[in-house]
């Protein structure tokens, strides 16, 4: 082989190497690395990292206070907390640099605790708004085989529907968006145990679909029994990453970082 040849080879293997690197940065579906966020002078989000895998569903969890709807407010991208530092990516998108609207133009939409129906509108004008800007995701058809409660209920004021219902109705307004990553937070908040099921039924369906989900919830071991992996907060860091198995099986654990 030639001078001349070599220093091609090399030159060859040197880019290759480099682009390998560069693909395994972004390898993850979607990844946090280092985020700092504040309310005000408040330090509420501490250096939080981590990732998810395409299709997986991560529970977040933590005591109150911990800082878990923080974080999910932070990569939602909305206007507080204040994100002072860190590193947000989707599908090797830069999310922490984007506005919330563009951040939900990505895929990313948060479905909040208090699901934000829009008052004098019905189900069906509810996920209709959804996408009067955006591509479309899922139809009417299909986000009503998810949750038939509201096919009943489609021409009915989304604010009179029951509190199970409009979660539903939340869940399916964020379906109907192209959605690449579903933020759940507290979604079985005051509701009865049978809805309750109802509602994990879905988010497994949700799941089998592909979708990226993260849930925020109290009731930490309904959360884990859906989730693939888990993230402990405490006082804004990270306490616990494994997975949701690990969890549920270990009773110190959680009654250290959970309580329960």
């Amino acid at each position: 082989m030639s001078t001349a040849e070599v220093v091609d080879f090399a030159e060859a293997a040197t880019a290759a190497a480099a682009t390998q690197e560069a693909a395994s940065t972004v390898s993850e579906y979607f990844s946090v690395s280092g985020l700092n966020a504040y309310y005000g002078d408040s330090y509420i989000v501490q250096e939080v990292s981590f990732d998810v895998n395409e299709g997986e569903i991560l529970a977040l969890l933590g005591r109150n206070g911990a800082g878990k709807t923080s974080t999910l407010r932070a990569i939602a991208r909305a206007s507080e907390p204040e994100l002072r530092s860190g590193q947000i990516y989707l599908q090797g998108q830069e999310v922490h640099s984007m506005e919330s609207y563009q951040a939900a133009g990505a895929g990313i939409i948060l479905v909040p605790e208090d699901r934000r129906i829009i008052p004098g509108l019905t189900v069906e004008e509810n996920l209709d708004l959804a996408v009067i800007a955006g591509e479309r995701g899922w139809d009417y058809e299909r986000i009503y085989d998810l949750f038939p409660r509201l096919k009943e209920r489609r021409k009915q004021e989304g604010t009179t529907l029951s509190g199970g219902e409009q979660q539903m109705l939340a869940i399916g307004r964020a379906l109907a968006k192209d959605l690449k990553l579903l933020l759940l937070d507290e979604p079985y908040e005051g509701l009865a145990p049978v809805v309750r099921h109802d509602i994990e039924k879905a988010l497994l369906e949700v799941r089998e679909a592909g979708i990226t989900t993260i849930i925020v919830e109290q009731n930490a071991v309904a959360a884990l029994k859906i989730s693939d992996r888990a993230i402990i907060l405490d006082t804004g860091e990270v306490a616990f990453k494994g997975s949701a198995k690990e969890v549920l099986d270990d009773e110190a654990l959680r009654h250290e970082y959970l309580a329960i």
